[in-house]
């Protein structure tokens, strides 16, 4: 099975994207990134931010998720970055590195497909 964690933008998950409902509906529906689960078991292990601009302690973040989950024999098998990341943010390379440098799981840019082309339409 896999086990997938999402990391978003700190100051969108904060202001801006309520639960980030986008992101779990993707998953739920599989739809988007998500698609490649969608003949196979999945489950979202957890959802985290960057730890703030400039994403200096994301590692020090995948360390929790990966000490406090141990004791239940639940890993991480999965990343995917959020589009908060991923369309928005200034430090997204540096962030990305960090991560696939770190965590010995595949990474994936993207998570759902809700993106208006037009907000005013």
């Amino acid at each position: 099975m896999e086990k997938v964690l999402i990391v978003g933008c700190k100051k969108a998950m904060d202001d801006v994207c309520i639960g980030c409902s986008r992101c779990l509906v993707g998953f739920n529906r599989r739809e988007g990134e998500f698609a490649a689960y969608k003949d196979q078991d999945a489950e979202i292990m957890g959802l985290i931010n960057c730890g703030d601009c400039p994403g200096a302690t994301i590692v020090t973040r995948l360390a929790q998720v990966s000490l406090w989950n141990k004791p239940m024999g639940e890993k991480v098998t999965k990343i995917h970055i959020a589009p908060c990341i991923i369309d928005h943010c200034p430090h997204k390379d540096t962030i990305i590195k960090k991560i696939k440098a770190k965590s010995g799981v595949e990474v994936i840019e993207g998570t759902h497909p809700y993106k208006p082309d037009n907000i005013f339409a």
